[in-house]
């Protein structure tokens, strides 16, 4: 038991040549790369759902004949 417990700790420990954490700025974690911990996984997956990381571009104009979308149709 012994063995499986060190070798767990030293997959949560920083490795050499891992970037820091993009959120926090804690050394990285091989386990959780290129995170430190599952609590900066987690924010980070927040951010995405959110939409807080957007690619900005062009507008996109809205055709006046197109179809109309789902919201108007009847069922």
């Amino acid at each position: 038991m012994e063995a499986s417990r060190s070798s767990m700790a030293e997959t949560d420990e920083a490795a050499p040549g891992l970037r820091p954490c993009p959120i926090c700025g804690k050394p990285g974690s091989p386990r959780y790369k290129p995170f430190c911990s599952s609590r900066c996984a987690d924010i980070d997956l927040g951010r995405w759902l959110k939409g807080s990381y957007v690619i900005p571009g062009e507008p996109v104009e809205e055709d006046e004949d197109a179809p109309p979308g789902r919201e108007g149709e009847d069922r």
